[in-house]
């Protein structure tokens, strides 16, 4: 199971941003971009919209294995 910083990361990756290029367009900091695809920060509600319409995917796909729903 991929995990949301993973997917971040390959998403990012896939579509040529660097680090400081998505926060830049976020409105973060590289740091903050850094610490989601470590793994060690979560984005909030808007952050996660953002994302998700920056690389056409849903929010849902972004964040579906952080969630135990069994």
């Amino acid at each position: 199971m991929e995990k949301f910083g993973e997917k971040l990361r390959t998403l990012r990756q896939q579509h040529g941003f660097s680090q400081s290029q998505l926060s830049d367009t976020l409105g973060v900091t590289r740091t903050h971009v850094s610490r989601m695809e470590r793994g060690e920060k979560m984005p909030n509600v808007l952050m996660l919209l953002k994302i998700s319409n920056i690389f056409g995917v849903s929010a849902d796909l972004l964040i579906r294995d952080e969630m135990d729903l069994d």
